[in-house]
């Protein structure tokens, strides 16, 4: 057994789709397969159950996630502290799906940008920020969430988040007229749950329970056949191609947004964290402060009446200098 399995392990997990993991990994699909069987057999227990359409983790599985995510947590750790003890120590930045646009070159210059390997959800990575396990984080966030853990956030992207539905009309949908998926697995979609149940909440959404990884994936595209209305995509399904049977559709009153924020710590002292940290700003608004635009109201960029947005987000400027 090695770490690097016990990643593939979790990255499939998080996935459900060996193909999607696979690209997430940067190896060739018949490798992981491979390696996933290995584990397997070392472990002693099958950690899945797999066909052609789906997969799915079986009880064992489920059992010894959170395990081996403490597991690789604890490794990251142990390499954190040896690489401070030998006087070489990059800004380690992790992220859910999605990465600053040209991350490289806008940062080879202030300092050595380490992406962790380890693609979690929003509120995991957030925690680690504040625990120390990471410097940096592209994650979604509430206003609460930077008060509770000592966080700084900074804007760098929104998502409009779009409806999917069978064909072939793909004219615009009243939100109210849309359904939004919530799943029973808190461990994996707490913050797509929190932000989905708002949605749901505030527009008139039907909200959806689901119990079977379908957030994203073929078992998302089988609810949207099922249900009766188009479905909100979340955002880690904002660029999977859809199948033929199935189209976009706009959403419209309101259009409904989610922001991908990079989090620091308050307080941090590392030159090379804030450079970087500057490095990624981007003064766009990315269209959520738009006339119909929606976001939930502890978002950190939400806009007040007074044109102002959040103490959490906003007071960062004083912290860069």
């Amino acid at each position: 057994m090695e770490l690097r399995q016990l990643r593939y392990f979790v990255a499939v997990a998080e996935e459900l789709n060996f193909g999607r993991a696979a690209g997430r990994l940067l190896i060739a699909g018949p490798s992981l397969s491979q390696q996933i069987k290995a584990l397997e057999r070392d472990l002693g227990v099958r950690l899945f159950d797999r066909d052609r359409r789906s997969v799915s983790l079986t009880a064992a599985g489920a059992a010894l996630l959170p395990h081996t995510r403490a597991l690789l947590e604890s490794a990251d750790d142990l390499r954190h502290r040896a690489r401070r003890l030998s006087g070489y120590e990059p800004v380690r930045l992790g992220y859910v799906n999605r990465l600053p646009p040209g991350l490289a070159a806008r940062t080879a210059e202030v300092a050595k940008v380490h992406v962790d390997a380890w693609v979690a959800p929003s509120h995991t990575q957030a925690a680690r920020v504040a625990e120390g396990g990471l410097d940096l984080a592209v994650c979604w966030v509430r206003a609460g969430d930077l008060e509770q853990r000592g966080l700084h956030a900074r804007l760098i992207g929104a998502d409009r988040l779009y409806a999917v539905a069978p064909g072939p009309a793909t004219s615009t949908v009243p939100a109210r007229d849309t359904a939004v998926l919530l799943d029973d697995d808190a461990t994996s979609w707490s913050s797509w749950n929190v932000y989905a149940e708002e949605l749901a909440r505030r527009t008139g959404a039907r909200a959806v329970r689901i119990s079977d990884g379908g957030i994203t994936g073929p078992a998302f595209f089988d609810h949207v056949r099922r249900c009766g209305r188009p479905i909100i995509n979340s955002p880690k399904g904002q660029d999977t191609p859809l199948p033929p049977d199935l189209v976009r559709r706009p959403v419209a009153r309101p259009e409904v947004y989610w922001t991908w924020s990079l989090v620091w710590r308050r307080g941090e002292t590392r030159a090379e964290v804030l450079a970087v940290a500057e490095a990624l700003r981007d003064e766009g608004d990315f269209g959520i402060h738009g006339p119909d635009a929606w976001l939930p109201e502890d978002d950190p960029h939400r806009r007040r009446p007074d044109g102002a947005v959040s103490r959490s987000a906003g007071r960062k400027a004083a912290d860069l200098g």
